[in-house]
């Protein structure tokens, strides 16, 4: 808004993935010669976020054609494959990268920067179908080149496993939702068995547990199941199981990506990244492709052995869960890649 001759405001409202509209209040403005910048101090409520208080800040500058994410002051580069962003790119992953800019197309919208005609393009089905991003530059919107920047970044990232991913300089800038879930594992746990709660009061016979938003939409759809089927089990495959044995169901699916669900694979009920990790001298064993004892994550290991792994990981999933929880329910695995396919399956 300012740097296309608006003035700050107080405070910003942006849109969600899922449609929400908070508004932040800005912690820092800045401007000069051709570029603006605005901040926000982030509040990471009860989440152990290593970015709790760090100060988020996005600069905006015109050029030529198109637009392009700059890493900024203690935000870090991809040097490895394996990740949702290639090499030589800042670490800024998509979902974010597609609200910043339907946030810019908005205030280019609201400070005439794009045509009406040009506007017409870009709100038309076909064109909408692939995002902000990918009709910038067909829809007239002006060439912008947004940084973001976490001034200490670069030390925060030190706590993270951003350098052993292969994210040098700095930290990531992540989500799928734009909101993050207070971390307290007794409260989540609690909020699990409630649902449980709830499904069965309702009389299902079917849920599903997934790890995060995009295995839940997937096996919803290919089940068909009500939303009180869904249970939020995020990294807590062993709180809902261990709640299931006690107050069971007849049928229990678990989804989610090759990469939680290889730790699960390989013995963890416990998925999250500061607690348990991938074990890829496992994975190279089970394919019998050694190349796999040289990758980074388990997304590159899938990119290069494809649904050799996914099934091997789904098979070995659906053990560890029997072996560990019975076979008194159904049990049935669901593998998904990132955009949500179905790449593998075990089980009925």
């Amino acid at each position: 808004m300012r740097l296309w001759g608006g003035a700050f405001p107080e405070a910003v409202t942006i849109t969600l993935p899922r449609g929400e509209t908070p508004s932040f209040r800005l912690a820092h403005r800045a401007e000069g010669e051709g570029w603006a910048e605005a901040g926000i101090t982030k509040d990471a409520g009860d989440d152990p976020d290593v970015t709790h208080g760090a100060l988020i800040i996005a600069r905006v500058r015109e050029r030529d054609g198109g637009l392009v994410f700059r890493a900024g002051d203690g935000v870090g580069t991809v040097t490895k494959p394996g990740l949702p962003i290639p090499p030589g790119e800042p670490a800024i992953n998509p979902v974010p990268r597609e609200m910043m800019a339907r946030a810019a197309w908005e205030a280019a919208r609201d400070t005439g920067r794009i045509s009406a005609r040009d506007q017409d393009v870009a709100g038309k089905p076909e064109n909408r179908k692939t995002g902000f991003l990918e009709v910038w530059g067909a829809a007239g919107a002006p060439g912008l080149e947004i940084t973001v920047s976490i001034p200490g970044g670069d030390i925060l990232a030190a706590k993270t496993w951003n350098p052993r991913l292969g994210i040098v300089g700095g930290l990531s800038v992540l989500g799928t939702t734009g909101i993050v879930r207070p971390f307290s594992c007794s409260a989540w746990i609690a909020s699990i068995h409630r649902g449980i709660d709830v499904a069965r009061a309702s009389g299902l016979t079917h849920v599903a547990g997934c790890t995060g938003a995009t295995s839940e939409r997937a096996v919803q759809a290919l089940y068909g199941l009500a939303d009180h089927a869904m249970i939020d089990m995020g990294d807590f495959v062993g709180g809902m199981m261990k709640y299931l044995v006690r107050h069971p169901v007849e049928r229990v699916t678990l989804g989610g990506g090759i990469g939680k669900l290889a730790k699960l694979a390989q013995g963890a009920m416990d998925l999250h990244s500061g607690r348990s990790q991938v074990d890829f001298d496992q994975l190279a064993d089970w394919t019998g492709d050694a190349r796999l004892r040289n990758v980074n994550t388990a997304l590159e290991a899938y990119e290069i052995a494809g649904t050799i792994l996914a099934d091997v990981v789904a098979r070995k999933a659906l053990e560890r869960l029997r072996g560990r929880f019975g076979t008194a329910m159904t049990l049935d695995l669901v593998v998904v890649d990132r955009e949500g396919a179905v790449i593998a399956r075990a089980g009925p």
